[in-house]
């Protein structure tokens, strides 16, 4: 970083008020943060704003300044800066305020857990749909996480992470299944291995809107943010994304007589990418049935085409969450080099989604 006879960068105390453009006081920050206030250098005057405080602040990441940026907690002259992108100006005073921090930490919770397999290694379980595999923000409790680490106890804390402990793999939260979860670092290292070489079996029961041509087929295509909306994912270019590759094969069809409304598939992962099976589906014309992200359009079109007027059609269209579950799990003991392999039935709602489309 480029030296300068610039002051350290100044740390106001809470309660401290910030004069703006004329003078005019601006409010006190929320109790608990903390205000760090810079002056960018002349030399970062015209670079990136994010990247600019990063050369000031090295303590904090770019990510974590561009989180702050884009979340109102950062402003120059009484004025909240709002684009990480935008240019810094040389000598500009900016100010950057610091929420109070938090435990990361998750807490222990103690939640009932269906357990396929456990022993001082590793645990299986079978996830109900509604579950978020960890904390996140907006889902700090009630995770599997919370669960595993009243279960397995204290060890369990700081294995593969401090906010993920014990997580190899995850699976969205209304998507319901198997899942493998490590209980020492040997095995998280040795599990996450083989997920990463494609080591680990996995098959997962769909019901979608359609039935997919040809009846057994591979799906191929980079998935990446979608460009139209940053909180989707979708298949993008070559150049964009990470490759994904999703094997999949018609069960069942349902709906003869509509000349097939539905179908149940099995799908297999080669890749292991966000929302892989939910965009590969939708991406070839047949996404998941319940999907609200990427299959809602359909399940609109059953109701609007006068099939799904009857009481099982309409229960069809308003299935509440992707008809997705991970049903077949199978890999390798860590410690042990047994081959383990589980399988998971149907859970009830996806059942009666079958029994409802058999209506058809």
């Amino acid at each position: 970083m480029p030296q300068t006879n610039l002051p350290h960068p100044e740390e106001r105390p809470v309660g401290a008020r910030l004069e703006g453009r004329a003078g005019t006081p601006q409010a006190a920050p929320p109790f608990g943060e903390r205000l760090i206030e810079v002056t960018i250098a002349p030399e970062d005057g015209g670079v990136r704003l994010d990247r600019a405080l990063q050369r000031q602040l090295p303590e904090l990441s770019r990510t974590r300044l561009k989180q702050l940026i884009l979340d109102g907690r950062v402003a120059a002259a009484g004025q909240v800066l709002s684009d990480p992108a935008q240019r810094a100006g040389a000598g500009a005073s900016v100010v950057v305020m610091l929420p109070e921090p938090v435990d990361l930490s998750p807490a222990a919770q103690s939640i009932p857990l269906d357990i396929r397999f456990e022993d001082e290694h590793l645990i299986v379980v079978d996830k109900p749909a509604g579950m978020v595999v960890h904390p996140a923000p907006g889902n700090q409790e009630g995770t599997l996480v919370n669960a595993l680490l009243a279960h397995c106890g204290p060890s369990l804390a700081g294995i593969g992470g401090v906010r993920r402990p014990g997580i190899v793999h995850r699976l969205d939260k209304d998507t319901s299944g198997l899942l493998v979860a490590a209980k020492t670092e040997t095995a998280h290292r040795a599990l996450s291995h083989d997920f990463a070489l494609r080591r680990v079996e996995r098959a997962y029961s769909a019901i979608v809107w359609g039935v997919p041509a040809p009846a057994a087929g591979e799906i191929v295509g980079n998935i990446g943010r979608s460009p139209a909306n940053r909180k989707k994912m979708a298949v993008v270019a070559d150049t964009r994304g990470r490759s994904a590759v999703t094997r999949y094969r018609v069960e069942r069809r349902f709906g003869a007589a509509i000349i097939g409304a539905a179908a149940l598939i099995e799908c297999r992962l080669l890749t292991g990418r966000t929302h892989q099976i939910r965009v590969h589906l939708a991406h070839i014309g047949h996404p998941l049935i319940g999907d609200p992200a990427y299959g809602a359009r359909a399940g609109r079109r059953l109701v609007h085409s006068g099939i799904g007027t009857g009481p099982a059609g309409l229960a069809i269209a308003g299935f509440p969450r992707q008809a997705l579950h991970a049903r077949l799990l199978g890999f390798i003991h860590p410690a042990t080099g047994e081959r383990l392999s589980f399988d998971s039935p149907l859970p009830a709602d996806m059942a009666g989604l079958l029994a409802n489309l058999e209506l058809l």
